[in-house]
């Protein structure tokens, strides 16, 4: 009987790409005699191979996206100079509407309680905290969250933020932004070594709507070692978010379900966006067991206690997913997940298992992306794809790439076209990842000419 069960819940799970099926078969072969288990690792070992390829880590992350050095815009007050650690406690404490609290070089170490923002900035005169210079700034935070952001219109640029706590439990999120507090903005920031960098969630039924995250690099130097969410920007019930041009990798979870995401908005807000994000979910960290997911309508769900309207019928509703860059991710590149409306265009996913609508609830416009690997849908979901192109589940199987050979070595990322893509008309998106404005007739996927972002770089 387990083993008729065994092979019919295979059978259902064939639908997916190799490198899901080969985890599946492994643990299925555990507990049993020698030769099962051996022959359940080898299989997945051979499924890995032909759906995965080279698995190498890679030393240095791309220095064409996220944050970087920018020319400063000047202008304004005049900054409240910050030298010390308890001088920016006093400076958040003390800000008012239009404060620039500009930290002088240096290392910042902060244990104990959250840098909490008790008061707003105005649409006029937001508060700013910042660095003058990227680079020059380095926060160590020892604590369980940074910068608690519960009120509006605060901003953050041009800070380097490292957790440092010995416990990864204890370092959860370098910024928490909570209830009432709309129109947070977080840009040009490298945050490494939390467990969700970023965290956005309601509070006593408010929620802090019309954010923006931009040009950050959110990544991690080892896996976490936690059972919590492992997520670097982890969004519950707010909308309106734009989460463009980051730079994410590297977000192993190392306990637990060992099942992580890049990004994902979900408790039932709507109208979030992730555009030309570059997404690596395995990067200098490869080989560990568990699931990657690369960014995400819906994520894993929500409890309905945390979501926007207490039910979460849906998740998320109305999202784009525009011009992103998603690779080497061991589960799917992207995935909606009852989440109706979705528009999924112009998108490259490489070494992942594709794209993947779940559930009656979602519906999902997908164009004129690249997909190395399949576009599924299960349980009801209903997709409108057009001008899409994808790899066959059976060419996956027998080691064939076709998508991914259309670059010049997509497994370090130079993503110059080997041979040119389709071309489509019409797609929603007028930008490229690079920035460029796309031709009445633009290239399937990501991108026209990835040497203009090896050039000018992801802004």
């Amino acid at each position: 009987m387990a083993c008729a069960f065994g092979g019919a819940t295979l059978l259902e799970r064939v639908g997916a790409a190799p490198r899901l099926v080969g985890p599946y078969i492994e643990r299925r072969a555990t507990d049993h005699s020698h030769w099962i288990e051996e022959s359940g690792r080898f299989t997945n070992r051979v499924l890995q191979e032909l759906d995965r390829g080279d698995t190498v880590p890679r030393l240095e992350l791309p220095t064409w996206a996220g944050a970087r050095e920018i020319e400063q815009v000047t202008g304004g007050k005049k900054p409240i100079a910050v030298h010390l650690p308890d001088e920016l406690r006093a400076a958040i404490q003390a800000a008012r509407p239009g404060d620039v609290i500009d930290l002088a070089p240096g290392i910042y170490r902060f244990t104990g309680a959250a840098l909490q923002t008790p008061r707003g900035g105005t649409e006029a005169a937001p508060i700013t905290v910042r660095a003058e210079m990227f680079g020059s700034v380095t926060l160590e935070f020892d604590l369980l969250e940074g910068f608690l952001v519960s009120a509006p219109f605060w901003q953050f640029e041009n800070l380097v933020v490292r957790g440092v706590c010995a416990n990864h439990s204890d370092c959860e999120h370098a910024f928490h932004v909570v209830g009432p507090a709309h129109h947070t903005v977080i840009q040009n920031n490298r945050v490494s070594d939390f467990n969700a960098h970023i965290k956005i969630n309601g509070s006593d039924g408010r929620f802090p709507d019309n954010g923006r995250i931009a040009n950050n690099t959110l990544t991690n130097t080892v896996l976490r070692r936690t059972a919590n969410p492992v997520t670097p920007i982890d969004l519950v019930g707010a909308s309106n978010w734009s989460i463009e041009a980051n730079l994410i990798a590297d977000f192993i979870k190392g306990a637990g379900d060992l099942t992580s995401y890049g990004a994902f908005t979900k408790g039932a807000g709507h109208g979030n966006k992730f555009v030309r994000n570059v997404v690596i979910c395995e990067w200098r960290l490869r080989g560990a067991p568990g699931h990657r997911v690369g960014l995400s309508f819906g994520g894993g769900g929500s409890a309905p206690s945390g979501c926007r309207d207490r039910k979460c019928v849906v998740e998320h509703e109305d999202g784009l997913m525009a011009d992103n860059l998603i690779a080497s991710c061991s589960d799917e590149g992207i995935y909606i997940n009852r989440s109706p409306r979705s528009r999924l265009v112009h998108n490259t996913l490489l070494d992942t298992a594709g794209l993947y609508v779940r559930y009656p609830e979602s519906t999902a416009n997908v164009t004129a992306n690249l997909v190395d690997g399949a576009i599924r849908t299960r349980e009801n979901a209903l997709v409108d794809e057009s001008d899409n192109v994808s790899t066959g589940l059976w060419a996956l199987y027998l080691g064939s790439h076709p998508v991914r050979n259309l670059f010049a070595d997509p497994e370090t990322l130079d993503l110059r076209f080997r041979s040119q893509p389709k071309r489509v008309s019409g797609a929603e998106a007028t930008h490229d990842l690079c920035g460029t404005s796309r031709p009445a007739l633009s290239a399937a996927g990501a991108f026209e000419d990835f040497a203009t972002c090896q050039r000018d770089g992801v802004r």
